[in-house]
């Protein structure tokens, strides 16, 4: 299972780990990339000497390529920017916003510098930028989303970039794997499936609530602040709904959610908690090491497409 990302970044199978705040962290990354796989740390809202040991404590445990997620948005992303650089990780993927300013300071290092897009337009100005990829995220996804679907977005995206795209967004396994490269990609990225790698660090609660999700188990919040995020549906998630919609300020709803979700991952509280998750949690089902996860998706990947070719025949 071979494809262009693969060759690109020297990965054996084509398949990233999503970079999901305080969750990715350097032993799940580790994990990944060690089976083959691109694990990638996660710097969310982190400060940046925090990401500083993240990417050092993947160096301890692998030798194989790795990556750093950097959410834009945070408060801390020019630090972060500038420790990914002075790193010299291998990849550096964004999200939520543009990397513009980066870019340069990143290429000067030979990163590959991957952006997370959510439209055709983006993806046109990161390939007028020098990104080496793109990852083209829908909205079924878990943490901060689009409007549009995977389903949708991926072959606008291929049709718009002569870059390698990842598709992301919905995918648990092999079949949306083998979906997403009927549709023009050459690679995936899976959060929620992670979540029950055994080298994934959540609390126990967390990861109890992915087990028993079921197929109507995520809501998306935040729309009227203009960051809509999908997580689980939890009386945290209810009562921010109620907040949105329910005449709270501006500045009210940011204080609402502000460490929510580090309050889940490493507490597991059940009320105050904000548990992210992609809407494929009800197709997660049992605890495994990371490498067998990027083994079995690719595997099952490869076995959808022989059997669609074979139909065709």
């Amino acid at each position: 299972m071979r494809s262009e990302i693969s060759r690109q970044l020297g990965i054996r199978y084509p398949v990233f780990q999503g970079g999901m705040a305080w969750i990715a962290d350097g032993d799940l990354a580790a994990a990944v990339s060690e089976g083959g796989g691109l694990g990638i740390v996660a710097a969310g809202n982190a400060p940046a000497e925090y990401v500083r040991e993240q990417i050092r404590r993947v160096r301890t445990l692998t030798d194989k390529p790795f990556g750093v997620n950097i959410m834009l948005l945070s408060p801390f992303a020019d630090e972060v920017a500038e420790v990914a650089a002075e790193e010299a990780v291998p990849v550096v993927t964004t999200g939520a916003g543009n990397p513009a300013k980066y870019m340069e300071r990143w290429k000067s290092r030979n990163i590959h510098v991957i952006p997370v897009v959510a439209s055709a337009s983006m993806a046109k100005m990161m390939t007028r930028l020098g990104a080496s990829a793109l990852i083209a995220e829908g909205g079924e996804s878990g943490g901060h989303v689009g409007e549009l679907t995977t389903m949708v977005l991926v072959p606008q995206v291929c049709d718009a970039t002569d870059l390698p795209v990842i598709a992301a967004g919905g995918i648990a396994d092999g079949r949306g794997f083998a979906a997403a490269v009927m549709l023009g990609a050459c690679g995936v990225q899976m959060g929620t499936r992670f979540l029950s790698a055994c080298e994934c660090t959540i609390h126990p609660a967390y990861r109890e609530k992915i087990l028993n999700a079921g197929e109507r188990c995520t809501m998306v919040t935040g729309k009227r602040l203009g960051h809509p995020v999908r997580s689980l549906r939890t009386a945290f998630a209810r009562n921010y709904e109620k907040a949105e919609y329910g005449g709270a300020s501006d500045e009210e709803l940011e204080a609402f959610g502000t460490g929510a979700l580090r309050l889940a991952v490493q507490e597991g509280d059940l009320k105050q908690g904000c548990f992210l998750a992609g809407q494929v949690a009800a197709m997660v089902t049992k605890v495994q090491p990371a490498a067998e996860i990027v083994r079995e998706v690719t595997e099952e990947a490869e076995a959808c497409l022989k059997g669609a070719a074979a139909w065709l025949n």
